[in-house]
C-alpha cells in the first residue's frame, strides 16, 4: 500500500499538470478537503486518459479497443474499491479517498458508465442524450466532490446543485472543444440540433462552416447558465473555503464559456484559456459572492440526476 502523503503528492502532480483550473481553485479549499480533491481528480484523470488513449490530456494512442480499455478501467476501480490487491497509484487514490468520504458507489459507477459510451464511440441523438451524457461525464463528478466537501449521501438538494455545476462545466467544455473533438472524429453536438442546422458531423471541422459552429457554441453556453446559477444556490450550503473554491471554478468556468461565445467564429483560432490575472479577479470575485447570498433558484425545468 503506498503511504497517503504519496498518493497525495502524485495527485497534486497531476492536477497541477492536467488542469490548471481545478488547480487554481482548488488551492481555495481547507487541507483536508483539498487533498481529497486532489485524489478524486487523480483517478478521474487517469480514467479519462485510458478512455482516450491519452496521458493527462495529451495525445499518446492506445492499441486497445475501447470495450477492453473499458474492461480494464472497470476491473481496476473495482479492485480499487473490493481489495486491497495492487492498483495503479491513480486506483489507490480513488480507494483512498472512497474509505475516507464513504463515497457512494453509485457515483462512481454512473461515471463509469460516462466513459463507457465514449468507448462505445457514442453519439448524443437529442439534447436529453446530451444532458444524460454531461451527467455521467462531469455532473457525477459534482456529486463526489460535494461529498468530499462533506454533504452527505442523503443531502439530494444539495447534491442536485453540485450535479448542476458539473452540467455547466461540461457544456462549456464541449463548447470550447467542439473544432478539436471534430478533428480527432468526435461529436457531442446532438444529430437534432446539427439537422436544425443543415451540418453534418463532419463540416464541424470545416473552417468555413465556424460560422454555424460558433452558433451552436453559442446555444450550448446559455444551456450552461440557468445550471451554473442553479449550482451557485447550492454552493451557499457549504462551508465557507468549500464555496469559496466552487464559486471560483463557476467563474473560471464561466469565463471561458462566455469567451467562447464572444469570439464569435474565431472562437477556435487558438485555445480558450483564461490568464492567471483573469484567474485572480475571478476569485476575487467568487470571494465577494461568497460573503452574501444567491438565495432560491427554482430548478424547474433543469434536467434532474437520475436517483
Amino acid at each position: 500500500m503506498t503511504p497517503r502523503a504519496e498518493l497525495v503528492n502524485a495527485a497534486r502532480e497531476t492536477i497541477a499538470q492536467g488542469s490548471q483550473s481545478f488547480a487554481a481553485a482548488s488551492k481555495l479549499f481547507a487541507p483536508a478537503t483539498r487533498e481529497r480533491a486532489w485524489l478524486l481528480y487523480a483517478w478521474c484523470r487517469a480514467a479519462d486518459d485510458l478512455t482516450d488513449g491519452q496521458e493527462l490530456g495529451h495525445a499518446a494512442q492506445s492499441g486497445d479497443t475501447g470495450a477492453e480499455t473499458q474492461a480494464r478501467l472497470e476491473a481496476l476501480t473495482a479492485a480499487a474499491l473490493d481489495s486491497h490487491a495492487e492498483v495503479p497509484l491513480a486506483f489507490e487514490a480513488l480507494r483512498q479517498v472512497a474509505q475516507e468520504t464513504a463515497m457512494p458507489r453509485r457515483f462512481i459507477e454512473d461515471h463509469l458508465a460516462g466513459f463507457a459510451l465514449d468507448a462505445a464511440d457514442w453519439r448524443p441523438q437529442t439534447t436529453q442524450d446530451l444532458l444524460r451524457y454531461c451527467y455521467h461525464v462531469a455532473g457525477t463528478v459534482g456529486c463526489m466532490m460535494a461529498v468530499v466537501m462533506g454533504v452527505t449521501a442523503q443531502d439530494d438538494y444539495t447534491l442536485d446543485r453540485a450535479c448542476d455545476l458539473g452540467l455547466a462545466f461540461q457544456l462549456a467544455n464541449i463548447a470550447r472543444d467542439v473544432v478539436p473533438d471534430a478533428q480527432v472524429g468526435r461529436c457531442y453536438i446532438p444529430v437534432a440540433w446539427l439537422a436544425e442546422c443543415g451540418l453534418r458531423e463532419a463540416q464541424l471541422a470545416e473552417h468555413e462552416h465556424r460560422g454555424a459552429v460558433a452558433l451552436l457554441a453559442q446555444r450550448l453556453i446559455e444551456m450552461a447558465a440557468p445550471y451554473r446559477v442553479s449550482a451557485r444556490v447550492g454552493a451557499a450550503r457549504l462551508p465557507y473555503r468549500s464555496r469559496l473554491a466552487v464559486l471560483a471554478a463557476d467563474g473560471i468556468y464561466g469565463a471561458i464559456g462566455e469567451k467562447v461565445a464572444a469570439l464569435g467564429a474565431h472562437a477556435w483560432d487558438q485555445r480558450v484559456r483564461i490568464s492567471g490575472a483573469g484567474k485572480l479577479g475571478l476569485v476575487a470575485a467568487a470571494a465577494w459572492r461568497s460573503l452574501g447570498s444567491d438565495g432560491h433558484a427554482s430548478r424547474e425545468g433543469l434536467w434532474t440526476r437520475p436517483r
